[in-house]
């Protein structure tokens, strides 16, 4: 089969090369404690569309730094407790239409899809950071001294507030929680439901984004959406040996580093083909699951639509 990675069986080996912080545990521990003292403000406001059979709301609730963060939330008209899917999007790009969540509604779940903070969406994006903000999000707050305004890590911990948020909806089953996105919405798959492992029961990750940052840069392909860390390396440490404390930094975000407190049952789909979020990189943080899980290879695709990926996580969630 054609490659642009490692053979399959040296990707089934894989570890990652990004460091992990000394101190990461305590870094999520603090950023844990954080979210959960503060007061969500959830507010429901009933959505200007008309869809037969089903409810949809505006869903805005408060979030670290102050944020106020958007969610769509649809669900079918029914007194019934429903399981719930927190569903997450892709880079740079909102929750779309209400329209797109009623495949999942018509299944019987209440659905909670979540605006990232300060991109296309309605989510705010209100914490002023020191250094590179010019293009993408992965620096953004890098330079700050305080690593806990670091963009993703904020972001993160949404997913934790997201989740402590449907708990509190009226006709929520809050003991059937999944999770399911791709690429940056792999991610935060990944990131809810290893920061919340006791609530995601099931988790679906497509290519996940946000992992072993040195293997990205290492492989040349720190572009497109990694182009901020190549920028960084660039300008602000170009010099031989210089460079340690980026990866070192970037790794309290690197999910591969949080994979291990995941609980949920995980399916995960991945293209071998996929030159954004390279298979070894998934492979990093998929390998250190210790929970259930199954991963799906395609061996022509990249990262783009997979053929059956709906129906694959369709019958996840629903047996």
């Amino acid at each position: 089969m054609p490659l642009i990675d490692m053979p399959v069986e040296k990707l089934r080996e894989y570890q990652g090369i990004n460091p992990r912080p000394a101190d990461l545990g305590e870094y999520w521990e603090r950023g844990l404690k954080e979210v959960n003292s503060v007061d969500p403000q959830i507010r429901l406001e009933r959505a200007d569309v008309a869809l037969k059979g089903f409810e949809a709301y505006h869903l805005f609730f408060k979030s670290t730094k102050n944020a106020t963060i958007h969610a769509q939330y649809v669900r079918p008209r029914t007194d019934e407790n429903l399981p719930v899917i927190l569903l997450f999007h892709g880079y740079g790009g909102n929750v779309g239409s209400y329209l797109d969540k009623v495949s999942w509604a018509g299944q019987g779940y209440a659905v909670l899809a979540m605006d990232c903070r300060g991109q296309r969406g309605l989510s705010e994006d209100v914490n002023p950071v020191k250094g590179m903000t010019q293009h993408n999000l992965i620096m953004r707050g890098f330079d700050d001294l305080d690593p806990d305004n670091m963009y993703f890590r904020n972001v993160f911990l949404d997913t934790v507030q997201l989740v402590r948020v449907a708990k509190n909806l009226a006709g929520i089953d809050a003991g059937r929680m999944y999770a399911h996105g791709g690429s940056q919405g792999g991610a935060l798959t990944v990131a809810c439901a290893a920061l919340c492992p006791d609530d995601i029961k099931k988790a679906a990750p497509i290519f996940p984004f946000l992992s072993d940052y040195k293997r990205v840069w290492e492989m040349d392909l720190a572009i497109n959406a990694y182009d901020d860390i190549c920028d960084y390396l660039r300008f602000y440490a170009p010099y031989l040996g210089k460079q340690d404390h980026v990866w070192e930094k970037l790794g309290y975000i690197d999910i591969q580093h949080l994979a291990g407190r995941v609980k949920a049952e995980v399916l995960w789909l991945l293209g071998l083909m996929d030159n954004i979020c390279p298979p070894s990189t998934q492979f990093a943080a998929y390998n250190k699951i210790k929970s259930k899980k199954e991963i799906i290879i395609y061996t022509n695709h990249g990262h783009e639509g997979l053929p059956d990926a709906g129906d694959l996580i369709a019958t996840f969630f629903n047996t």
